[in-house]
């Protein structure tokens, strides 16, 4: 081999054996939610569909609540929506790992604690996405359940979560709807109570 040529492969060789391996995006994005664990903070309606006239200008907080190697749980309260007047706290957003990537549910219930009728539907990602955007289409599950329950348009659902340097954003969107909410890190607020039906 010419030396000219000996010394491009070794140089080459070098690179490859020092450069780091390509992190996950996945295990990136999941590593970013699981720093906030512990924390809240203030957010609000972005989108400006009319679906959505009841959360517009309401209070809202997200609350990285309880956080393991492989699950995430994740509260979302809204002031003002409760049938008393005060903090909806029906929902929690649930992120796990799975043997091939990440899965959103939606777990729903009511004040009394129990649960609504509509809950536990979500889906898994179908492709890598990136280390600041997940996406979860919906699954055969959600699709069975929102048939049983008559939210026949939810079965084309395609939710998101967002994680950046300055924010959390969950969306929703399917042909004709877009929801999403957004939450500033840099507007921590002291953590809720716990949502409803779940310990302290």
């Amino acid at each position: 081999m010419k030396p000219f040529f000996a010394a491009t492969a070794a140089a080459a060789l070098a690179a490859c054996a020092t450069s780091p391996a390509q992190a996950d995006p996945q295990d990136a994005f999941f590593a970013a939610l699981a720093d906030h664990c512990g924390k809240a903070y203030a957010g609000r309606l972005v989108s400006d569909q009319q679906a959505d006239a009841a959360m517009r200008d309401k209070a809202m907080i997200v609350h990285f609540r309880r956080c393991t190697p492989d699950r995430i749980e994740i509260p979302f309260h809204i002031e003002g929506l409760a049938e008393d007047g005060g903090w909806d706290r029906s929902r929690t957003w649930i992120i796990t790992r799975t043997d091939v990537g990440l899965r959103l549910k939606h777990d729903h219930r009511h004040a009394d604690g129990s649960k609504d009728e509509t809950t536990m539907y979500g889906g898994d990602t179908a492709t890598p996405g990136t280390a600041t955007r997940q996406e979860f289409p919906v699954d055969a599950e959600s699709i069975a359940l929102f048939g049983r329950t008559g939210s026949h348009a939810s079965t084309t659902n395609v939710w998101a979560v967002e994680t950046s340097d300055s924010g959390y954003v969950y969306e929703l969107r399917r042909e004709g709807r877009l929801f999403r909410v957004a939450f500033d890190y840099d507007r921590p607020v002291p953590p809720p109570p716990a949502p409803w039906g779940w310990p302290e």
